[in-house]
């Protein structure tokens, strides 16, 4: 993976940055390039400032890493909200949606940074995966609230699934398309999109199946019924 300072790279919507957001993305931009071993010095010189200086701010490389978390997950989930609606009803227009995909290499960082989390495994991965689930549960009954998206059965269990679908596509793809510089995210997101975003789109526009009948045979043996295995999982993060 490259060594050299991730200039060419930005955290989406940071223009006017405070100290402490120029460092929390300048250890993002690191991170997703390079993995979660980068020394503190090298961030450091990245964001302009003394190794001190990022300590003072986090309290330790872990505490800087806990604030790459926290904004990586706000940044999906404006993303989110912005195409599904929020609590409101707001959301973009077709117009903003296009736009967005238009300039999906900007989110490379998130998604690198996300990737990198899920090939670290151990606690942080799942803690990260965790939240990302709750995250989701949340803005997609925002979208059932306003019609904007169908309700499940277990709204708990889909949103557990779409995230482990999605994360799993992505580390599967760049598993069989792997990008011939690993560090250039944007790359690995443009190419992903190109390679997905029409079936995926379609998918969850138009559904698959033109009839009920697998889920209607599914339920009559389901054991036990849909939405009570939901607890699990809440009980799971909150431990």
């Amino acid at each position: 993976m490259r060594s050299a300072s991730p200039v060419d790279e930005q955290v989406p919507d940071a223009p006017d940055l405070t100290g402490r957001a120029r460092i929390r993305d300048a250890a993002l931009l690191r991170f997703a390039s390079e993995g979660f071993r980068v020394p503190v010095r090298t961030i450091a010189a990245d964001a302009g400032v003394s190794p001190g200086l990022v300590i003072h701010h986090f309290g330790s490389k872990e505490g800087l890493h806990r604030a790459c978390d926290e904004h990586v997950l706000v940044l999906v989930r404006e993303n989110k909200r912005n195409v599904l609606g929020d609590e409101h009803g707001n959301r973009g227009s077709p117009l903003d949606v296009l736009a967005q995909l238009s300039s999906v290499e900007e989110y490379g960082p998130v998604l690198g940074y996300v990737l990198r989390s899920l090939q670290e495994g151990g606690d942080l991965a799942r803690s990260f995966v965790a939240h990302m689930v709750d995250d989701a549960e949340a803005y997609i009954a925002d979208g059932v609230a306003t019609g904007t998206i169908k309700p499940s059965l277990d709204e708990a269990a889909r949103a557990r699934y779409l995230v482990t679908q999605s994360l799993g596509t992505v580390l599967l793809d760049l598993t069989l398309h792997p990008p011939t510089e690993p560090g250039d995210t944007g790359g690995i997101v443009r190419g992903y999109v190109d390679r997905m975003g029409l079936p995926a789109i379609e998918l969850f526009t138009e559904g698959f199946l033109t009839d009920r009948t697998l889920l209607d045979a599914y339920l009559r043996y389901a054991e036990p019924p849909p939405g009570e295995q939901s607890g699990d999982h809440t009980a799971a993060t909150a431990s």
